[in-house]
């Protein structure tokens, strides 16, 4: 494009586009100053900027009215577009059709939430969007933001502790804790107390070994303290794990509440108190208006309501 071309593009603007439509539909500057609430002053300046730009008449002063010129129905179809690009453009990005949609999505969680979260959401998207394919990669906080920000993501999962200026975190849910045990401890079926719960054989859940957590610092804070036997550094092993040895563990609420009976597992309340955490949907903030994602974001949250019941 030369520097003249682009001296032209600066003079016109919607308004004075919207002006040339209006005088090719309309022919009288009075209705198309009624239609558009300008002063007939304004339509004249604006047609002076039109044929200065377009080096043509474009429009001749007939008793009727204004009759259009060769050079302005020729050019009538590419503004016309123009303008109904630009209107798209302002009213957002195109819905999202999941009937329609055909595509991969990815997505970064941890055990948790990929065994809380995603099984119910690959349901509702092989009902609604069957097109869709879900692809899962375990990677949690900091990777899990790197990867959304190398456009290696669509959504992340999981409690995160630190969000980067570019990152764009919805809360689906807060979490909290039970404890899993077997129906045949006597513990369990007393009702756990600080005592009992101190004084049972643990299973944790640490994705790096470690034999102490969370629930171990607020034992610490009551002067009391568990024995943990074993870390595994995932839930479904961890339930297992529950579930042969008649070891007791604490584990995130929807995940007990959901998988608990299919190990044959019961839960109570913990004892002590346990602070919480927030798990969050996060997307980049290019996506923050992205359809698909709403979509995404919108049915994480139905299957937790489920959950909720």
């Amino acid at each position: 494009m030369i520097d003249i071309d682009r001296i032209k593009l600066r003079r016109l603007d919607f308004t004075v586009l919207l002006v040339f439509l209006g005088l090719l539909r309309h022919r009288k500057a009075t209705a198309v100053a009624a239609e558009m609430g300008l002063t007939q002053s304004s339509i004249s300046h604006a047609l002076r900027r039109l044929r200065d730009v377009f080096g043509d008449e474009l429009f001749l002063r007939r008793p009727h009215g204004f009759e259009p010129t060769a050079v302005a129905l020729a050019l009538e179809p590419t503004v016309r577009r123009v303008v109904e690009d630009l209107s798209d453009a302002l009213a957002g990005p195109p819905s999202f059709v999941p009937a329609s949609f055909d595509g991969m999505v990815r997505i970064g969680a941890f055990d948790n939430e990929l065994t809380t979260l995603l099984p119910p959401l690959i349901s509702l998207a092989g009902a609604e969007a069957p097109g869709m394919r879900i692809s899962a990669r375990s990677v949690v906080r900091k990777a899990a933001l790197d990867a959304l920000a190398g456009g290696d993501l669509e959504l992340a999962l999981g409690y995160f502790r630190h969000l980067g200026p570019d990152d764009f975190a919805e809360t689906l849910y807060e979490e909290t804790f039970l404890v899993v045990g077997r129906g045949d401890d006597p513990a369990m079926l007393r009702g756990l107390t600080l005592e009992s719960y101190a004084a049972a054989r643990h299973v944790i859940m640490s994705p790096v070994g470690d034999l102490s957590g969370a629930v171990d610092t607020a034992l610490a804070a009551l002067g009391a303290r568990r024995t943990v036997v074993a870390a595994l550094p995932l839930f479904f092993p961890v339930f297992a794990a529950v579930a042969e040895t008649g070891c007791l563990a604490t584990v995130p609420r929807l995940l007990a509440a959901r998988y608990a009976p299919t190990f044959g597992l019961v839960t109570a309340e913990p004892p002590v108190s346990v602070p919480g955490f927030a798990i969050s949907a996060v997307r980049h903030r290019r996506d923050a208006r992205n359809p698909l994602h709403d979509w995404l974001v919108g049915h994480l949250r139905a299957v937790v309501a489920r959950y909720q019941r």
